[in-house]
């Protein structure tokens, strides 16, 4: 069993302590020395204890280590530079971090990052694969909103089979590009270390936010919208052909904005998505008459859906957090896509009820449970109905029934827990007011308002009689432009759903 123990990489458990003091160490090259760390809810191999003891990774950032790199790192660094020109192409290219590496890029003699260009504040953790550092751009004129997390590998104290999982992250985060999974800014292959500059999670993982909770549980409405970001962050994956398999609240980081980040990448692996598009015919509806008396037509509803999930996904590997573990991957005859699906389902009843369903006095127990033919039972509790619902199907244990192992994402976004959720707008909800949640607002990805569960109140407004008359004729003269329009206007069918009712004339 092998498990990731990066759980904390993106964020500082010191919230205290800002960094910026001017007489701090930070205003000079730093020299740091760690020990290894274990969270008590990971498996950690002897081999993985014995490398992390034996390597103490001082680590000085100055500029004869950042230009004495190796061929090999040399021609990795070339192979990623390309970073400093993708900003143009990635969706969040209007961010502070970005205007901060233009700006150090182009006062490079190379036009690349280096790390002479990075100035480190402190320690923000360390894992079973390396060490992350709070950092920013040097001489940077917004520091506080252009900060980074710098991931530190150290390639000699890892096995071949640890590198070829540095690899996969580092492969696998220069492919997102999306709202609930990391940026990675650059790639800095110098000597023995590895770098990769990421984004800086200010508010904590949800697993530190839960322990905050009462009854380190979440209300109905909050969890409802970490499962959906989390929903929409995995459907992403799967269309790139990706399986997480490592989910679990400790991975899911929280920016300053109080949305979601996916972290720990190390443990996917990739695999072929044949993506489907189908229409299908929902059913005859007839269209009224208009005022002229012309004739009615019959309008045919067509549902079209797109799907892209890696279905034929297979992988032997036993690796993730042993509550979250699926039963397939425990049995080790292969397991594929359901891997995640499982997991999230496990995340929601861990959110709802604070507990794993199946946890048990030992971590042995726990898979005994996992593996048998127990099914999840759930503490009493109103209006849990649809969740609840939500929860079975997606921790079947038979992985050719589970909910969202055919479809992926498409099945649960029509699922009735999430119903009122309009997917599109979905990273421009406001995150849940919780203990322990600081959200920064102002710097935020655009939040307007709203959430899951709530639905703003329309305004009172005060009309003169010369007000409301012309109201009136707006709406009257609206009202027949929509008559007049194109028979072949397309109309969503259902916000809960990515998939669109097509409305078509038939003779």
């Amino acid at each position: 069993m092998e498990e990731a123990q990066d759980n904390y990489y993106y964020y500082d458990h010191s919230s205290n302590n800002n960094g910026n003091n001017p007489s701090s160490p930070c205003d000079t090259d730093l020299d740091f020395s760690f020990n290894s760390t274990v969270t008590d809810r990971t498996f950690a191999s002897s081999s993985a204890r014995s490398s992390l003891a034996r390597s103490s990774l001082t680590l000085s950032f100055n500029d004869r280590l950042s230009t004495t790199s190796s061929s090999a790192a040399a021609a990795a660094a070339a192979t990623f530079s390309s970073y400093n020109s993708f900003d143009s192409l990635h969706h969040r290219r209007s961010d502070p971090q970005w205007s901060a590496i233009r700006t150090a890029t182009n006062l490079s003699p190379d036009g690349r990052l280096h790390l002479s260009h990075l100035k480190l504040l402190r320690l923000l953790g360390a894992g079973n694969l390396g060490r992350v550092f709070l950092c920013k751009i040097r001489d940077s004129s917004d520091a506080a909103s252009a900060q980074f997390a710098l991931k530190v590998v150290d390639r000699d104290t890892l096995s071949k089979k640890k590198l070829s999982h540095v690899e996969t992250e580092a492969r696998i985060l220069s492919l997102l590009d999306h709202p609930f999974l990391p940026t990675l800014y650059a790639r800095i292959d110098v000597s023995h270390y590895t770098c990769l500059l990421i984004d800086y999670c200010s508010n904590g993982d949800l697993h530190s936010l839960l322990r905050k909770q009462p009854g380190n549980r979440l209300p109905l409405a909050a969890a409802k919208f970490f499962a959906a970001e989390v929903l929409v962050a995995l459907e992403y994956l799967h269309a790139l052909g990706i399986v997480y398999r490592d989910l679990k609240p400790e991975n899911i980081l929280l920016r300053e904005d109080g949305h979601v980040m996916l972290s720990d990448f190390d443990l996917c692996f990739e695999a072929d998505v044949d993506p489907t598009f189908r229409c299908d015919r929902v059913g005859p509806t007839r269209r009224r008459r208009s005022r002229k008396r012309r004739k009615g037509v019959v309008v045919e509803e067509m549902a079209a859906e797109f799907v892209a999930e890696p279905i034929a996904a297979v992988s032997s590997s036993c690796v993730g957090t042993h509550e979250y573990l699926s039963p397939e991957l425990l049995s080790g005859n292969g397991h594929g896509n359901g891997v995640d699906w499982w997991a999230f389902g496990v995340l929601i009843y861990e959110l709802l009820y604070g507990t794993t369903p199946f946890k048990g006095g030992s971590k042995e127990s726990t898979l005994r449970n996992i593996a048998s033919s127990k099914q999840v039972s759930f503490p009493p509790a109103e209006g849990m109905e649809e969740a609840e619902d939500l929860i079975r199907k997606l921790l079947v244990k038979d992985p050719r029934r589970r909910l969202g192992c055919s479809k992926g994402a498409t099945d649960l976004k029509r699922h009735r827990f999430f119903e009122g959720i309009k997917w599109p707008l979905i990273r421009h909800y406001s995150p849940p007011e919780l203990r322990g949640l600081a959200v920064n607002r102002a710097n935020g990805s655009g939040s307007r308002g709203g959430h899951v569960m709530a639905v703003a109140p329309k305004n009172r407004r005060s009309w003169s009689l010369k007000g409301l008359v012309e109201h009136m004729f707006r709406r009257r003269k609206k009202r027949y432009s929509r008559l007049n329009s194109s028979s072949n206007h397309h109309h969503q069918a259902n916000t809960n759903c990515n998939y669109y009712q097509y409305k078509v004339r038939v003779a």
